[in-house]
């Protein structure tokens, strides 16, 4: 009975996991950039809440203040404290960049559990065009992403976000969350968009009219919630919004990280996904394509030879497709040599989602949460 039903739960993440293959074949990923002409470019504010700094963190911020952009364009950079040592950074490119509107603005106040709204909502009051874009600190972008964005903010479109890569996975540890990031996260993400119309939003750059952010309370809204940018497409959404999938990926460049710190990373993200969509977090094991036939064939050693065969078909399969998507979101090819790591993977992924039922606390800014229904956050 066993044998049955784990070839059954083989089988279906064995379609899952060519569902998923057949749509990253089919969406259109690293599309050329191109923007619109200047006169059809709103004016646009960068935000960018900011902690610390790495030896990347230069090059990433100088990214942004490197766009050809045609419109009229303001950049905002906020931080904590004036001790920070990105400060440095920000100051440095600033002298570099002297004919660009931009401004390291300083933020103590303290507006709400999550510390980078409350930056957020600092700079909220200081932006000066009707489109903003909100960054993480490590994306780093091509000089024309921002006009190829803009150009998508048409009247229906309530936000536009992108797909993004972990782009340095400089430790084994990162090797494995760059399995995560660069072969499984975005294909998930175009499967749940088939399943119904998109209503959170990817984090790591995130475009959206001033005019809907003051809609839905501006950043206050989302002052006291782990998954702002979940909260932030799920508040736009609700008004009727369209919420758009860009074809451009922004690189996220990651000082090198151990195999605790990934996995720190990476349980609080399950945390934080279990709290959002508790029913899709809890089926999602179904959707793991490599622990199913080890199992199966872990108890069809000396089975039946059709179990051996679905075992080894849907192993080959997942790490097969894994391999492809990530050399698609990375346009490079030498992840194959750890293609080991799949398997590895997906054990230690059932491993988090268990994980994830079993507290409510997450580390997050180098600060310890409690996270409470709806996903709101307690400072421990």
């Amino acid at each position: 009975m066993l044998r049955e039903i784990l070839g059954i739960l083989t089988g279906v993440s064995l379609a899952l996991t060519v569902w998923r293959w057949a749509l990253h074949r089919r969406f259109p990923l690293h599309l050329p950039e191109c923007g619109a002409a200047g006169d059809a470019c709103p004016g646009i504010t960068f935000l960018k809440p900011l902690k610390g700094a790495d030896e990347a963190t230069k090059d990433c911020l100088r990214s942004w203040l490197a766009q050809s952009y045609p419109g009229p364009a303001q950049f905002l950079f906020g931080v904590a404290s004036g001790d920070d040592p990105v400060c440095a950074a920000v100051r440095d490119l600033l002298a570099e960049f002297p004919h660009v509107d931009a401004q390291l603005i300083l933020c103590p106040q303290n507006l709400g559990a999550n510390r980078k709204v409350s930056t957020l909502r600092q700079l909220e009051s200081l932006s000066k065009y009707p489109l903003l874009m909100i960054s993480d600190a490590d994306a780093r972008v091509s000089p024309h992403f921002a006009a190829s964005i803009a150009s998508l903010c048409r009247k229906d479109v309530g936000l536009v976000n992108c797909f993004y890569r972990l782009a340095n996975p400089a430790t084994l540890a990162m090797r494995w969350e760059a399995i995560a990031v660069n072969a499984d996260f975005w294909t998930h993400v175009l499967q749940a968009a088939t399943v119904k119309r998109i209503d959170f939003a990817l984090g790591a750059v995130m475009t959206v009219p001033a005019s809907e952010l003051a809609a839905i309370g501006g950043f206050a809204a989302l002052s006291d919630y782990l998954a702002d940018d979940y909260q932030l497409g799920q508040r736009i959404a609700a008004r009727g919004r369209k919420i758009m999938l860009a074809p451009a990926v922004v690189d996220c460049w990651e000082p090198p990280m151990g195999w605790g710190a990934v996995w720190r990373h990476q349980l609080r993200w399950a945390r934080t996904i279990r709290v959002c969509q508790p029913g899709p977090f809890f089926v999602s094991i179904i959707n793991n394509a490599g622990v199913w036939p080890l199992m199966l064939l872990a108890v069809s050693l000396r089975g039946p030879a059709w179990a051996v065969a679905l075992g080894l078909v849907a192993l080959a399969t997942r790490i097969g497709t894994a391999q492809q998507q990530l050399a698609r979101m990375t346009q490079d090819r030498s992840y194959g040599r750890f293609w080991w790591l799949v398997p590895v993977k997906d054990v230690l992924d059932v491993v988090i989602w268990a994980a994830a039922f079993w507290g409510n606390h997450v580390e997050w800014r180098g600060e310890r949460y409690r996270i409470i229904a709806g996903g709101q956050l307690v400072r421990v």
